[in-house]
């Protein structure tokens, strides 16, 4: 089999694969409305930042930030602290359970149905798959051709 049917066929399979292990957890699990989810993520991929940080990088009044914060603060996901090198500046940062709950809304696929599934495999598949899938990973998809 060539390269493009190949990657005919795992491009089919894919949305299969998506919906037979998709990690079906109700969007009320994580706590989070989608701007919760981005203020979390943004600390996650920035580190601790002031209310008027986040404010200006989300592009909403100080009040709104604020506000939203307090509602994380409250629910146990972000955490105030005092900021090292300027006492008077005051860091929002995650805690333990916002780290937990922005994995958790991370998670695409269920770890208990792929488990299920790769439990009916050899030990042989089982390893040919993660290495399979590891070197498609460790591709570099942007060179050569454009997408057709």
């Amino acid at each position: 089999m060539d390269a493009k049917e190949a990657a005919e066929q795992f491009a089919e399979m894919f949305p299969q694969v998506y919906r037979r292990f998709h990690r079906r957890v109700p969007h009320t699990e994580y706590r989070l409305t989608s701007e919760s989810l981005a203020i979390v993520q943004h600390l996650a991929d920035s580190g601790p930042l002031t209310v008027t940080e986040a404010a200006r990088h989300m592009d909403r009044s100080q009040a709104a930030m604020s506000e939203l914060i307090a509602r994380l603060v409250t629910r146990g996901l972000l955490a105030r602290m005092p900021d090292e090198r300027d006492r008077r500046r005051t860091l929002i940062w995650m805690t333990e359970t916002g780290r937990q709950t922005l994995e958790s809304a991370r998670s695409v696929l269920s770890p208990a149905l792929v488990a299920r599934a790769i439990e009916q495999m050899s030990f042989a598949d089982r390893r040919r798959l993660i290495e399979a899938v590891q070197r498609l990973l460790d591709t570099n998809p942007t060179q050569g051709d454009e997408e057709e």
